[in-house]
């Protein structure tokens, strides 16, 4: 749940310090702009009646939104006396956002008193009051978007587009989709562009996934994450076994900068929307220009003036007829020729289920998974499937996810022509929680957050509306060296996963899930294509009758080739529904040395001369060795049911409900013997973690693996989660020895001293072999 939403246009904007030398130099068309948001006066304090409200009423004023605080229950809006109007019967009531306003006249003046001189002088040679900025503006003094330096600009963008299409010729190419408005007018502008990504081999008819991003100029976070999502495919490929089959069997198609005319509006600071076009409204006001995302022709104006503006200076404006924008064409016309038409012309029409392809539309801000319909109340005609992947991204990025339709509709979006017209089913993600999201939210919770999301979607472009509500297959890991440095060819080696059908956000809804019935694995050959032969795995406690799975099985490396080869990996539910692909490399060296273990401790015989730490102030849930037993509180696992090999782990003691012996009171520690190794090794060892988080306790609520190779003098972490919900399932984890060490393990489970949460967590398998 969003708790405080900052100041969009406040925090927005540039900070005092976004540039180090003053000037009073300050280009026309910037002055001429930041006075027009100085004199903003219909700005106001919306106080909602209750948060699902707030949520519905973020969905259809997008456009007018600048700030949501949850707490204080109000949302800054900016609105016209018919918007107030319109909201009322909602149960809103309003008061002018003095503060809000005063803060960013303050700020505004920070960008006119430190406006670079160096940066000034380069745009007045290249702009003035009439044209827009141009794609030949010199940013050659900065790195990034001034202030916010994790952004790239729009010409870094596109530099960073030509250098992995200049690094990864077989992996990548780039497409000119078309023109930006002001590119059109022959007054500098720039091309639509589209980088696309896979492996350039014999594979036909690949799925096809379609981003697009920064349609609204001033959501800065939007094209930063697709470029790293870009980036994270082809510097993956060869090194990442799932980047790798990925670009080698689907495509993902990137339209960055869908909206670049009024992206370059929006890096000075100004809080610019809609794309620059000059004969819509007044040429120097800043809400000219046309909202993009209402100008699409299939659903355009369907609602009859309910779900976007025909007036020029709204900022959502809908254009003089749909489609009037070249920006528009370009993406309208590039989706066209990426996927077939599968769905009819009825809006009761159903595309097929074996629909191939996803388009999302990459947004910010409010933390939301939207998905069609937005200009209806009534569910898309798959509108069960669209949910069902809605629940899986929002797993991943924790935000809320929701049917597109707010207080009132919304139509001309972007999602008209890839679901409404041709069945493909489309995604909005909106991230984060302002316009201008500081550096340290995009890093650290944006991009680990959604990043996650958009791989997902590339595992199951083939075919989203059934793969999603299929299990998942996590903590993936062979034996030995096998993933790494390699094993002989005839080395009989073990895969070990877990296979969930639980990672399905639960904020909006619960989802429907099933017990596991079957694990495969693939070698070399996925399961989708001819000639594919599957390898069955087992349940680790003997049989498949849970929703989350312990799983392992031997495989025979006899006859393979000397090269890296890739492990497809998929499980089953109790309906017959395979869900996505997870892959892993297995390495075959002949010339590889046979790996010696100093240690290889499954506690199948108890501690393993593990024990309770005196230092431990819990006061239930101390470490025992033993079989776990299955727990689920509150949607989430906080035990697993079985070890992750064989009968026994050593864990944080057996539940029998809810609540009963878990970690309660403070922390429970255990320590390991201290283990001598002679030469360089590797370390292994899978853990748990659950915990169902009540969101109390920052300090004391954690889980902590640790390692020492100085006898317990000094610890790092190996593996760690914080004040978090957490699902428990076996999870693999490495860590290098050097030759010498005197290591010992050091295990961390600590419930903080305010109620609300259950913990739990455990050891299994953990071995020091030679490398």
């Amino acid at each position: 749940m969003i708790k405080k939403l900052s100041a969009a246009c406040f925090a927005l904007l540039y900070s005092a310090n976004a540039f180090s030398q003053k000037s009073s130099h300050i280009p026309t068309y910037l002055h001429e702009a930041i006075i027009q948001e100085e004199n903003a006066t219909n700005i106001y304090n919306a106080y909602f009646p209750d948060k699902k409200t707030a949520r519905k009423a973020v969905v259809s004023l997008h456009g007018q939104l600048l700030e949501a605080n949850y707490e204080k229950g109000y949302l800054v809006l900016e609105l016209t006396e018919e918007e107030k109007e319109r909201l009322a019967p909602f149960g809103f009531t309003f008061r002018s956002a003095e503060e809000f306003m005063q803060k960013r006249k303050q700020v505004l003046k920070s960008i006119k008193d430190n406006w670079s001189t160096q940066h000034n002088l380069s745009l007045e040679k290249k702009t003035d009051r009439n044209t827009s900025i141009t794609s030949t503006d010199s940013r050659a003094d900065f790195i990034g978007i001034p202030g916010y330096d994790c952004y790239e600009t729009v010409e870094e963008t596109f530099t960073s587009m030509n250098n992995l299409v200049d690094q990864y010729p077989s992996l990548t190419r780039i497409v000119d989709a078309g023109d930006s408005w002001t590119k059109t007018q022959g007054t500098g502008g720039y091309d639509i562009r589209v980088l696309v990504l896979t492996r350039n081999n014999t594979i036909r008819n690949k799925p096809k996934l379609f981003i697009n991003s920064a349609i609204h100029a001033r959501e800065y976070a939007t094209a930063p994450l697709s470029l790293a999502f870009a980036k994270w495919l082809v510097e993956g490929y060869g090194n990442n076994a799932d980047a790798t089959w990925i670009m080698d069997n689907h495509e993902t198609h990137l339209m960055l900068q869908t909206n670049p005319d009024g992206r370059k509006r929006a890096e000075t600071g100004l809080l610019w929307r809609k794309n620059t076009n000059q004969n819509v409204c007044s040429r120097q006001s800043n809400n000219r220009g046309v909202d993009l995302n209402r100008n699409f022709t299939d659903r355009w104006n369907i609602t009859n003036g309910n779900g976007s503006s025909d007036n020029q200076c709204s900022s959502t404006y809908r254009g003089p007829f749909a489609g009037s924008e070249p920006e528009t064409r370009a993406m309208e016309s590039y989706i066209r020729n990426l996927f077939p038409d599968r769905r009819g012309p009825s809006d009761n029409d159903a595309a097929p289920v074996d629909t191939s392809g996803i388009h999302i539309d990459i947004h910010s801000f409010s933390e939301l998974v939207l998905w069609p319909w937005g200009d209806k109340n009534r569910a898309a005609p798959n509108g069960t499937a669209l949910q069902t992947l809605g629940r899986k991204f929002a797993f991943f990025n924790g935000y809320d996810p929701q049917q597109a339709i707010g207080l009132y509709p919304t139509d001309g979006t972007t999602d008209s022509v890839s679901y409404g017209e041709l069945g493909v089913p489309s995604y909005t993600f909106e991230l984060g929680t302002e316009f201008f999201q500081n550096c340290n939210v995009f890093e650290n919770e944006i991009l680990p957050g959604n990043l996650p999301a958009l791989i997902y979607a590339a595992k199951v472009v083939r075919t989203p509306y059934i793969t999603p509500s299929g299990p998942d297959i996590t903590g993936l890991s062979l034996s030995g060296r096998a993933a790494t440095i390699g094993v002989p060819a005839g080395t009989v080696i073990t895969l070990s996963a877990t296979a969930t059908d639980t990672r399905f956000s639960s904020r909006n809804g619960i989802e429907p899930t099933q017990n596991i019935t079957a694990v495969e694995v693939y070698i070399d050959t996925p399961p989708w294509q001819n000639g594919a032969n599957a390898i069955s795995l087992s349940a680790n406690d003997g049989q498949f009758n849970e929703k989350i799975e312990e799983v392992s099985g031997s495989i025979d490396t006899s006859g393979l080739s000397q090269e890296r080869h890739i492990l497809y990996t998929r499980s089953r539910d109790s309906r017959g529904i395979w869900g996505a692909v997870s892959a892993e490399f297995l390495m075959i060296d002949n010339a590889a040395t046979p790996v010696v273990c100093s240690l290889e401790e499954s506690f199948e015989r108890g501690s393993g001369g593990w024990s309770n730490s005196r230092n431990s102030t819990c006061s239930t849930g101390r470490y025992i060795a033993g079989t776990p037993s299955l727990q689920n509180n509150g949607g989430i696992t906080t035990q697993v049911g079985s070890a992750f090999e064989g009968d026994s782990a050593y864990y944080t003691a057996s539940n029998t409900s809810a609540g009963n012996a878990d970690v309660d009171g403070g922390n429970c520690i255990a320590s390991s013997p201290v283990y001598s190794v002679s030469s360089p090794s590797i370390l292994t060892a899978a853990y748990f973690h659950g915990q169902r988080d009540s969101g109390d306790d920052s300090s004391g609520d954690f889980f902590r693996l640790e390692l020492s190779t100085d006898g317990g003098r000094t610890y790092r972490s190996i593996a760690a989660n914080g004040d978090t919900a957490s699902d428990a399932q076996w999870t693999k984890v490495s860590a290098s020895i050097p030759a010498g060490a005197n290591v010992q393990l050091r295990i961390q489970c600590s419930d903080g001293t305010n109620a609300g949460d259950l913990v739990e967590c455990g050891i299994d398998n953990l071995n020091i072999c030679s490398n």
